[in-house]
Protein backbone atom coordinates (compact mmCIF):
# COMPACT_ATOMS: atom_id res chain seq x y z
CA UNK A 1 0.00 0.00 0.00
CA UNK A 2 1.13 3.71 -0.78
CA UNK A 3 1.64 5.34 2.29
CA UNK A 4 2.82 9.47 1.65
CA UNK A 5 3.75 11.68 4.63
CA UNK A 6 4.66 15.07 3.66
CA UNK A 7 4.65 18.42 5.90
CA UNK A 8 1.22 19.68 5.58
CA UNK A 9 0.86 23.50 4.11
CA UNK A 10 0.17 26.46 6.61
CA UNK A 11 -0.93 26.65 10.19
CA UNK A 12 -3.05 23.62 11.69
CA UNK A 13 -5.54 23.91 14.90
CA UNK A 14 -7.07 21.46 16.79
CA UNK A 15 -10.15 22.65 18.78
CA UNK A 16 -11.92 20.30 21.80
CA UNK A 17 -13.54 20.53 24.81
CA UNK A 18 -13.83 23.95 24.18
CA UNK A 19 -10.24 25.31 24.27
CA UNK A 20 -7.45 25.16 21.25
CA UNK A 21 -5.51 22.05 22.74
CA UNK A 22 -2.33 22.40 19.52
CA UNK A 23 -1.43 24.89 17.19
CA UNK A 24 1.42 24.29 14.57
CA UNK A 25 3.07 25.11 11.21
CA UNK A 26 4.87 21.84 11.54
CA UNK A 27 2.08 19.14 11.13
CA UNK A 28 2.55 16.25 8.67
CA UNK A 29 0.08 15.10 5.78
CA UNK A 30 -0.31 11.33 5.47
CA UNK A 31 -1.98 10.39 2.67
CA UNK A 32 -3.08 6.67 2.30
CA UNK A 33 -4.46 5.28 -0.66
CA UNK A 34 -8.16 6.62 -1.23
CA UNK A 35 -8.41 7.39 2.70
CA UNK A 36 -9.08 11.03 3.54
CA UNK A 37 -5.58 12.56 4.31
CA UNK A 38 -4.80 12.70 8.00
CA UNK A 39 -2.46 15.82 9.88
CA UNK A 40 -0.07 14.45 12.49
CA UNK A 41 0.64 17.10 14.84
CA UNK A 42 4.24 17.07 16.59
CA UNK A 43 3.73 16.06 20.34
CA UNK A 44 5.43 19.47 21.20
CA UNK A 45 2.70 21.70 19.61
CA UNK A 46 -0.08 19.88 21.18
CA UNK A 47 -1.04 20.72 25.40
CA UNK A 48 -0.39 17.21 26.57
CA UNK A 49 -1.95 18.51 29.74
CA UNK A 50 -5.22 18.00 28.21
CA UNK A 51 -4.64 14.38 27.33
CA UNK A 52 -5.17 11.20 29.16
CA UNK A 53 -3.36 7.91 27.52
CA UNK A 54 -6.14 5.41 27.31
CA UNK A 55 -6.26 1.38 27.76
CA UNK A 56 -6.98 1.71 23.66
CA UNK A 57 -4.16 0.48 21.21
CA UNK A 58 -5.20 -0.48 17.42
CA UNK A 59 -2.81 -2.08 14.90
CA UNK A 60 -2.35 -1.16 11.27
CA UNK A 61 -0.69 -3.81 9.09
CA UNK A 62 0.95 -0.98 7.61
CA UNK A 63 1.68 1.49 10.23
CA UNK A 64 1.94 -0.56 13.32
CA UNK A 65 0.36 -0.43 16.96
CA UNK A 66 -1.63 3.26 17.70
CA UNK A 67 -1.37 4.23 21.32
CA UNK A 68 -4.65 6.40 21.97
CA UNK A 69 -5.67 9.68 24.29
CA UNK A 70 -8.90 10.54 25.83
CA UNK A 71 -9.14 14.59 25.50
CA UNK A 72 -9.97 15.62 29.20
CA UNK A 73 -11.90 19.45 29.91
CA UNK A 74 -13.29 20.79 32.17
CA UNK A 75 -16.69 19.84 31.80
CA UNK A 76 -15.97 16.57 29.76
CA UNK A 77 -14.08 13.80 28.71
CA UNK A 78 -13.51 12.92 24.90
CA UNK A 79 -12.62 9.41 24.73
CA UNK A 80 -9.89 8.03 22.28
CA UNK A 81 -9.79 11.42 20.39
CA UNK A 82 -6.41 10.98 19.26
CA UNK A 83 -3.76 8.16 18.48
CA UNK A 84 -0.39 8.15 18.01
CA UNK A 85 2.47 5.50 16.85
CA UNK A 86 5.20 5.77 19.06
CA UNK A 87 6.82 3.04 17.64
CA UNK A 88 5.54 3.52 13.96
CA UNK A 89 6.80 0.70 10.82
CA UNK A 90 9.89 2.04 9.10
CA UNK A 91 8.49 3.34 6.06
CA UNK A 92 6.52 5.79 8.07
CA UNK A 93 9.00 6.62 10.90
CA UNK A 94 8.27 9.98 10.13
CA UNK A 95 4.91 10.23 11.85
CA UNK A 96 6.72 9.35 15.28
CA UNK A 97 6.33 11.78 18.32
CA UNK A 98 2.93 12.87 16.51
CA UNK A 99 -0.57 12.94 17.33
CA UNK A 100 -3.53 12.60 15.32
CA UNK A 101 -6.96 13.48 16.01
CA UNK A 102 -10.18 11.94 14.69
CA UNK A 103 -12.10 14.73 12.66
CA UNK A 104 -15.45 13.62 14.33
CA UNK A 105 -14.34 14.02 17.70
CA UNK A 106 -12.40 17.39 17.57
CA UNK A 107 -12.27 19.96 15.21
CA UNK A 108 -9.25 20.17 12.97
CA UNK A 109 -8.63 22.96 10.67
CA UNK A 110 -5.87 25.60 8.48
CA UNK A 111 -5.85 28.77 9.83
Amino acid sequence: MQITIRPAQGKWVVRAAGAIIGESDRALELIEADLPPVIYFPREDIAMAFLDRSDTVTFCPHKGSAVHFTVVGKSNRIEDAAWSYETPDQSVAAIAGHLAFYPDKVTIECL
